[in-house]
């Protein structure tokens, strides 16, 4: 799976994150999406479905950030000042 990210090249990886994080972003922002959940009246491991969606929703945005910082991670782009410091042994400063 690394040697994939590590060969994919950063526009086709931009896609993919942007497309999922539109996605998700456009569940939370279009209304009438939000009111089609809020309409149904089933519940969701005992939570109304319309509370569930905004939970879902924010899982999705969450993780897709996080899948982002570690595909990043693993190509080597993430910002040197961002990294925790260590000293010569490996060891935190």
């Amino acid at each position: 799976m690394k040697q994939l990210i590590r060969s994919a090249s950063r526009r086709s990886l931009a896609a993919i994150f942007g497309g999922v994080y539109v996605v998700a972003l456009a569940l939370a922002i279009v209304p009438p999406l939000y009111m089609w959940g809020s309409g149904v009246r089933t519940t969701v491991l005992g939570v109304p479905f319309s509370i569930m969606y905004w939970i879902f929703d924010a899982l999705l945005l969450g993780l897709c950030l996080w899948a982002l910082y570690a595909a990043e991670d693993i190509r080597g782009e993430l910002d040197e000042a961002a990294l925790p410091m260590t000293g010569p042994t490996g060891e935190g400063a």
